[in-house]
């Protein structure tokens, strides 16, 4: 035991992201970890399917061995092998729990790759609470790594909501060699409606098209940011894949330089259509206001990969969340790279793992 690097799975947050980016860092260093407290901060600690799922879909992307790890389980110790991703893969995370949240920890290992392009499959949810959307990811964190070295190709193949879940994700991951370091500091000129380029989003529902839930989302978000000056497009679209009804929304704003930030808003029993589009347009108008070029959700999302990079990246954030502050404080554990917080400005000093794993 004494082998292992010991991590407190109270610390920070105390949430399920602690056990996918441990386990993803575990396996780009080749560190063993023993980690405790599961979730300790949550109504049902322990590990859910989901997360449990992303620990056995690293472990078969590098090989090694998990002891401990089932359901309800508030510890396990995870010793990644020595192989790396190659070829094509599918994970099924058996339960409507986020496959975003999943190819989370799954996309810092792909980085790793010493054969491209890498496939990968997820089934489960992809528009929920607490986790990126399906949108999100392809549209805002997809193009954030991009700028980095690493190409994502993210397809919805079909939706999945609470409580089922089906949902189906397709990724293609290619790198042509390490990360760069990401410089995201530009400020201050977005908060004016000139240097946003353009505001839209995508407004899915599943089976509910007599309802017009899809464009309720739409109408409702378009008039929160015709408010506030600007002019939105939002497309509609009625899905009848999916296993069961349900609907996501997602809104971008498009900023000078290339940037987008973006925010998400899942249907629910008994949450109106309206309340969604008004919620999601307005979480994106606070992250435009405060004059960062990343939203509240890549914010925490990115700190991963900056610290695979090989040099200093630099991101003024639109807040500081707990998220962020676990992801700064995994870094340092590990010792892969050193993250530091200046107010809402991360630095972070990459090791450069990323594409140059030996």
């Amino acid at each position: 035991m004494s082998s292992l690097l010991e991590i407190d799975g109270a610390a920070c947050a105390g949430s399920g992201m602690i056990v996918r980016q441990a386990v993803a860092y575990a396996a780009v260093t080749g560190t063993p970890i023993h980690l405790h407290h599961v979730r300790a901060s949550r109504p049902r600690p322990g590990l859910r399917r989901q997360h449990l799922g992303a620990v056995e879909a690293v472990r078969t992307l590098v090989g090694g061995t998990v002891e401990g790890a089932s359901p309800g389980s508030r510890e396990f110790t995870f010793c990644p092998g020595g192989e790396r991703p190659r070829g094509q893969y599918a994970f099924d995370v058996g339960t409507s729990g986020s496959a975003t949240a999943l190819s989370l920890a799954l996309l810092p290992v792909l980085a790793t790759a010493s054969e491209q392009p890498i496939r990968v499959e997820l089934t489960g949810g992809l528009f929920q609470d607490r986790a990126p959307s399906a949108f999100h990811l392809q549209h805002v964190l997809a193009p954030l790594i991009a700028r980095m070295g690493l190409a994502i190709a993210v397809t919805l193949v079909r939706p999945g909501y609470v409580p089922t879940g089906g949902g189906l994700l397709r990724l293609e991951v290619r790198t042509d060699g390490p990360l760069v370091p990401l410089e995201a500091q530009q400020s201050g000129s977005v908060r004016s409606v000139r240097s946003v380029r353009s505001v839209w989003g995508i407004a899915l529902a599943s089976h509910l098209q007599e309802r017009r839930v899809s464009r309720r989302m739409a109408d409702s978000a378009c008039e929160v940011f015709t408010r506030a000056g600007y002019e939105a497009r939002i497309d509609e679209r009625e899905d009848t894949s999916a296993l069961q009804p349900g609907a996501g929304l997602a809104v971008f704003a498009d900023l000078t330089g290339g940037w987008r930030l973006g925010a998400d808003g899942a249907g629910a029993r008994g949450r109106p259509a309206e309340s969604i589009g008004r919620a999601t347009a307005e979480r994106l108008l606070e992250d435009v206001r405060t004059g960062a070029v990343l939203d509240r959700f890549a914010s925490d999302q990115i700190i991963t990969f900056t610290a695979l990079a090989r040099g200093r990246s630099r991101a003024r954030l639109p807040e500081v969340t707990d998220h962020v502050r676990t992801g700064v404080w995994l870094t340092n554990l590990f010792g892969v790279a050193q993250a530091t917080l200046h107010g809402r400005l991360l630095v972070v000093e990459g090791g450069g793992t990323a594409g140059g794993r030996s």
